[in-house]
């Protein structure tokens, strides 16, 4: 609870009769160049026995002191205002680096932003095509040339992952891709081979069962 300085109570003992505890606290406010909320003010005076003697029940045609007024303001000159931008704006353009270590730029307000790798691949070449993602060659995220962004499929990237083939230089790399390609064509043509396979052997045992009814 907060302390109140002789001083204080001395003010508040003056103006608080006749008065609602929201004008006192408004009064006391600008006096002390506090920021006490009405509750505050009333406990306090309340555990002191300073009293307004108001009745604060209101009747037909009784306007209240505040009325047209919006809230109490106690530091207008430092007060948010709007069509004010905050310290912290950044306009298009602005660049910034996330979480993940990736650079960012603003590309629209109020605040839309899109990773600048995929805006410089997408400005040369269109949008990534779908199921595919942005990898740098180098591995380097702060290395933005076009020639070190490289486009790989989900399924290429995860074969790379798992076999190495991703370097620090961006033309390994790229060769890393051509072999995941190629090792993913073999596992589909693996697989396609075996159902193929699999559907021959089922053929066959029908034959085989339609023969022995037979």
């Amino acid at each position: 609870m907060r302390k109140y300085s002789p001083e204080e109570i001395i003010f508040l003992q003056k103006i608080v009769p006749g008065r609602s505890f929201l004008e006192v606290s408004i009064l006391f406010n600008k006096h002390f160049g506090t920021c006490l909320r009405e509750t505050e003010i009333h406990a306090a005076c309340k555990s002191r026995g300073i009293t307004n003697g108001r009745d604060a029940r209101f009747w037909t045609g009784h306007n209240s002191w505040n009325k047209g007024r919006k809230g109490i303001h106690c530091s207008p000159a430092t007060e948010f205002k709007k069509g004010n931008k905050p310290f912290n704006y950044m306009p298009e353009g602005s660049e910034r680096i996330n979480t993940e270590g990736y650079v960012d730029i603003k590309i629209a307000e109020p605040n839309k932003w899109k990773a600048k790798h995929r805006s410089i691949w997408e400005k040369a070449n269109g949008p990534v095509p779908k199921g595919s993602v942005i990898i740098f060659g180098d591995g380097n995220k702060m290395n933005l040339t076009l020639d070190n962004l490289v486009v790989v499929s989900r399924a290429e990237l995860a074969v790379m992952n798992s076999l190495g083939l991703i370097y620090e230089d961006a033309e390994f790399t790229k060769t890393g891709k051509l072999i995941a390609d190629i090792k993913i064509g073999i596992a589909d043509r693996k697989k396609e081979s075996r159902h193929r396979s699999a559907k021959q052997r089922i053929k066959t045992k029908r034959r085989e069962a339609n023969a022995w009814k037979n």
